[in-house]
């Protein structure tokens, strides 16, 4: 009968505020009625972690630069559980724009707890083809995927300060730890994003935890799209040689930020790699 009724009717929001579903111990934050910026939400990873921190009682501004639509849609899912949500355009890359948009999300939810740096951009472009790696997709990768992350948490340390403090997890990649990926410039902004997250986890602390994730290869549009006709055989291919046989969903990476945000406070300056096991795989 369960599996029937939930075929049948909407899903249900898992969050309890105050029947204390998400009790959290000594040490830990409770997201519930608390107040999130997840950068580039609108979408994979961050769409996922919006939606996770919402069914807990997390308000959330969803952050977008392109995915418009989608980071709307994001938003008005999250606001028909009853939780305050907010869809905002603004690219990372620009101090401005990370400035207003912790400001907004202040004014819209009263405080800020929890900053989510998902937002990133790349090119697919392969490491033997030194040329096509050109001065200009060396600084867009390097102003979004580190600048930005550096900028949003800059602008975001005196909101989480005044709440009383807070969580950044900064969403890196195992391209970052063992030099693989989209492209050159890609793997090293990640790994200038774990050197971040050491630095940021030492001068914020310690009222503010800052951590990261580094997913492996992940399903959906990020990859479909980059990897063209590629995609479906080297996802196979991954799952046949992954120790886990499994390649991660957006949602395993969400369970990972969410586990590092609710988790003990004593973990800071650590990025947690979420991969299937494609670090340890045997070459």
């Amino acid at each position: 009968m369960p599996i029937l009724m939930g075929l049948l009717e909407p899903p249900t929001p898992r969050f309890l505020c105050n029947r204390g579903l998400f009790l959290a111990g000594e040490g830990t934050m409770d997201v519930c009625d608390k107040a999130a910026i997840v950068t580039g939400g609108g979408t994979g990873v961050g769409k996922a972690t919006a939606l996770e921190l919402a069914q807990r009682g997390c308000s959330v501004l969803v952050n977008y630069s392109r995915s418009q639509s989608e980071a709307e849609q994001t938003a008005t899912e999250i606001e028909s559980w009853g939780v305050k949500a907010v869809a905002m355009k603004a690219d990372v890359a620009d101090d401005d724009a990370c400035r207003h948009m912790v400001q907004t999300a202040v004014d819209a939810f009263g405080a800020l707890h929890v900053l989510v740096n998902n937002a990133g951009t790349t090119s697919f472009i392969n490491h033997n083809d030194l040329d096509q790696v050109t001065d200009e997709v060396w600084d867009r990768i390097m102003a979004v995927n580190l600048k930005g992350a550096f900028q949003c948490a800059r602008a975001a340390k005196e909101a989480l300060l005044d709440s009383g403090g807070g969580e950044i997890v900064n969403v890196s990649s195992v391209a970052g730890v063992i030099g693989v990926g989209s492209c050159i410039p890609y793997a090293c902004s990640k790994a200038a994003l774990n050197n971040l997250t050491v630095m940021l986890a030492r001068v914020m602390a310690p009222k503010i935890r800052v951590n990261g994730v580094a997913p492996g290869f992940i399903s959906g549009r990020w990859l479909e799209q980059g990897l063209g006709a590629q995609y479906e055989a080297m996802k196979k291919a991954y799952e046949r040689r992954l120790p886990a046989r499994e390649i991660c969903d957006p949602e395993d990476v969400a369970a990972a930020i969410i586990s590092l945000i609710t988790g003990s406070d004593l973990v800071l300056g650590q990025t947690l790699v979420v991969d299937s096991g494609l670090v340890i795989m045997q070459p």
